[in-house]
C-alpha cells in the first residue's frame, strides 16, 4: 500500500471504471460516405472494436452520380465518449462528412414502425383510439388484429409501443432513425 498522498488522486489501475457513473446520452450521427464495398463494414467495425453499441443503423444510397450513401447511426455514451466516436468516424476511409444531428438545433429525426396488435372487444376499441391519438394508420386488419403504421420521433414510437403492450402487442418492426437538417443547405 502506498503512503504517497498524491497516489489517492490517481486511479488504481489503467482499467479504472469510475467513469461508468457518468450520464450517458443518445447521439445521432449522419455520415455521408462513398458508396463502395466495405464502407459499412469499416463504420460498424469501428464501433465493435471499441466496444460501442449501435442502437439504430440505417443506410441507403443518396446520390447515384456522386456515388454517395448516407449512414445514420444512433449510439449512447458519456459526452467525452461521443466526442471520441465523432472524431474516429471522421478518420474512417471513405467517410466524406460526419454530422452530429443531436447537437444541431436544426436536426430532425424520424422513424417508421409497423406495430401488430391483437385484440377483440374493449382492447380492440382502445387500440384503435390510441392509434388515432398518435396518428397511426391502420394498414392491415383482421377480425382479431391490426397492423399500425406510425412515423415520428423515436420517443413517440416508444410511447406508442408501451401503450400497446397491455392492449395485445404481438410484433414490432422499426426502420431505425433517419435524420436530416432543416433549412436550404444539405450534407
Amino acid at each position: 500500500m502506498s503512503t504517497d498522498p498524491q497516489a489517492a488522486d490517481q486511479p488504481a489501475s489503467a482499467y479504472d471504471l469510475s467513469h461508468e457513473t457518468e450520464v450517458e446520452n443518445l447521439a445521432t450521427f449522419a455520415l455521408l460516405v462513398d458508396n463502395e464495398a466495405g464502407v459499412l463494414h469499416r463504420v460498424v467495425g469501428l464501433f465493435a472494436a471499441r466496444g460501442y453499441n449501435i442502437e439504430s443503423l440505417t443506410v441507403a444510397e443518396t446520390d447515384r452520380r456522386a456515388h454517395t450513401s448516407r449512414i445514420t447511426v444512433v449510439t449512447r455514451g458519456a459526452p467525452h465518449v461521443l466526442d471520441q466516436i465523432e472524431a474516429q468516424l471522421e478518420k474512417v476511409v471513405s467517410v466524406r462528412r460526419v454530422h452530429n444531428v443531436t447537437r444541431d438545433p436544426n436536426g430532425v429525426e424520424r422513424e417508421l414502425a409497423l406495430v401488430k396488435v391483437r385484440g377483440t372487444g374493449a382492447e380492440r376499441v382502445e387500440a384503435l383510439r390510441v392509434g388515432e391519438i398518435f396518428r397511426a394508420r391502420v394498414i392491415d386488419t383482421t377480425a382479431e388484429s391490426f397492423v399500425f403504421e406510425l412515423t415520428g420521433a423515436p420517443g413517440k414510437i416508444d410511447s406508442f409501443v408501451e401503450l400497446m403492450r397491455p392492449l395485445g402487442l404481438v410484433e414490432l418492426s422499426r426502420t431505425g432513425v433517419l435524420s436530416i437538417e432543416r433549412g436550404a443547405t444539405g450534407m
